[in-house]
C-alpha cells in the first residue's frame, strides 16, 4: 500500500515471439541500475538501499547464493523485463501500446502470464493460477495485431479523480474518515486479458494511461506526470522511448523483503490506500478457496491495522503507521508465495486484514511480522485476529500486486 503520490511451442508461440520482437521496446535483459552502497570485500552483507531505510539497515550483498540458485539466499530480479533502481525504489518497464475496439488509445504494462514459456520469453512472472481468472468479468478479451499492438474489446479507466485520503483521529488513523481513489475503471475493466491469438493464455496487463496521445505522454518523459491522465504510481511515462517508470512498494514474503507494484483493487478503500485503480470487475475472480485449491486464482496478503508506529521504531508496521508516520515506506504488508519460494504465486492477492489483540498489546507481544505462516500461528494463539474477530480470514478485498524484486 502507498498513501501519498508525487503530485496527483506452437504456431501461437511463434507468432507471439514475432510480436515480442516488434513491441515498442524489446524485452531487454534484466538490470539493477542503482544498487546503492556496496559492502566491504568478502562481506556477506551491505548497507540497505535508501528506498527501504530505516525499515532495513542491512541486506544481503553480492555475489550471493541466489546467483547460483534463485531459491537460495540473496537478491533476485523476478520480473526479467524490469530495470530496477533500488535507491529510488522504482521500476522501469516496457510500455505497451494498444487501443480499444472503439478506438481509444490504451497504454499498459505486461507483468504476468499463465504460460511459462511466454513468461520466460517476455521476461515476466509465470502464474498458473491466473488461468482460473476467466470467470465473469474478471478478465477481458483482446488480440494482438500485426504491428505488435494490442486491441481490447472493452475496459475503460477514468484517471481524472484526485487521489485523497483523510486519516482518522489519533491513535486510530485507520480506518480513514474519507478516501477517493485516483483512477476508476468501468464495469468492464480488468487488468486480466485473454488474448484470442495467444493459445488462450491469460495476461496481466494493468493500464497506466487511457485515451491520451503519445505526444501528450511524451511531455512526461522526464517526470512531472499529469495524474488526471495517468496511473498514480507512474513517475515517468515515455512512448517515444517505449518505457514507463513506476513507484514500487516494500513488503515481505516468508521473512524476505520484496518489492512489488500495486495497480488495481476491487474496493474503493483498498484502491485508495494502494494508490491503485478501482476495478470492480475483479470481484468476479474466484478467491475464497485455499491457496493451492483448483479454481483458486488469488494468493494471500496480510495487512496489519495496528502494528507498532513511529518512523524510527525498528518494528514499525501496519496501516496506522503508514497513515501517520511521515516518510514511511507504506504498511509493510506480508505476502504469501512468490516465484522462487512457492508454486502458488498469483499477482492477484486476497486481503486478510488483521490486528493485534488488546491482550497481546498489553503484554508487549506486538512486533513486526514478515512471514504468513507466523501470522497464522499468531492467529492460532489468539494474539492476532481478523478485524471482525476470530482467526485471520479473507473478507472479499482483492488487489493486483505483481512482484518485481526479492531483496534477500
Amino acid at each position: 500500500m502507498t498513501f501519498k503520490r508525487d503530485g496527483r511451442q506452437s504456431s501461437g508461440l511463434l507468432a507471439l515471439a514475432m510480436v515480442g520482437a516488434s513491441f515498442l521496446v524489446h524485452d531487454a535483459a534484466a538490470e539493477v541500475i542503482n544498487r546503492g552502497v556496496e559492502g566491504k570485500p568478502l562481506h556477506e552483507a551491505r548497507p540497505a538501499p535508501q528506498s527501504i531505510f530505516p525499515d532495513h539497515h542491512i541486506v544481503v550483498a553480492q555475489p550471493s547464493p541466489s546467483e547460483v540458485n534463485p531459491s537460495f539466499l540473496g537478491p533476485v530480479l523476478l520480473m526479467k523485463s524490469a530495470i530496477v533502481d533500488l535507491e529510488a525504489g522504482t521500476v522501469t518497464l516496457p510500455l505497451r501500446q494498444g487501443k480499444l475496439a472503439s478506438g481509444e488509445a490504451v497504454w499498459s504494462i505486461l507483468t504476468d502470464v499463465t504460460d511459462e514459456n511466454l513468461a520466460n520469453l517476455h521476461g515476466i512472472n509465470y502464474s498458473a493460477k491466473l488461468a482460473y481468472g476467466v470467470t465473469g468479468k474478471a478478465s477481458r478479451k483482446g488480440r494482438f495485431e500485426k504491428d505488435g499492438t494490442f486491441t481490447f474489446e472493452t475496459g475503460k479507466i477514468d484517471f481524472s479523480p484526485v487521489h485523497s485520503v483523510t486519516p482518522g483521529e489519533a491513535p486510530n488513523f485507520f480506518p480513514p474518515t474519507a478516501f477517493q481513489p485516483g483512477s476508476v475503471g468501468d464495469a468492464d475493466y480488468s487488468p486480466l486479458v485473454a488474448l484470442d491469438n495467444a493459445k488462450n493464455a491469460v495476461f496481466n496487463m494493468p493500464m497506466v494511461a487511457f485515451d491520451v496521445s503519445a505526444e501528450e505522454l511524451d511531455a512526461m518523459c522526464d517526470g512531472n506526470p499529469d495524474y488526471t491522465k495517468v496511473h498514480d504510481k507512474v513517475l515517468k511515462i515515455c512512448p517515444r522511448d517505449g518505457t514507463v517508470t513506476l513507484q514500487m512498494t516494500l513488503g515481505y514474503t516468508f521473512g524476505k523483503p520484496i518489492f512489488y507494484i500495486s495497480t488495481e483493487a476491487n474496493h474503493p478503500l483498498i484502491a485508495t490506500l494502494e494508490a491503485a485503480t478501482l476495478a470492480p470487475a475483479t470481484s468476479d475472480l474466484p478467491f475464497a478457496l485455499e491457496d493451492a485449491a483448483p479454481g483458486e486464482s488469488a494468493e494471500r496478503i496480510y495487512a496489519i491495522a495496528n502494528g507498532p508506529t513511529g518512523i524510527d521504531n525498528p518494528f514499525r508496521q501496519g496501516v496506522n503507521s503508514a497513515l501517520s508516520d511521515e516518510g514511511s515506506h507504506g504498511p509493510l504488508n506480508v505476502l504469501g508465495g512468490i516465484p522462487t519460494i512457492n508454486l502458488d504465486y498469483s499477482p492477484m492477492w486476497r486481503l486478510f486484514p488483521v490486528k493485534w489483540t488488546d491482550a497481546a498489546i498489553e503484554k508487549g507481544y506486538r512486533t513486526k511480522m514478515t512471514d504468513a505462516i507466523a501470522i497464522e500461528d499468531a492467529g492460532a494463539k489468539g494474539i492476532i485476529e481478523s478485524l471482525e474477530g476470530g482467526p485471520p480470514k479473507a473478507v472479499g478485498f482483492l488487489v493486483n500486486c505483481p512482484v518485481v524484486y526479492r531483496v534477500n
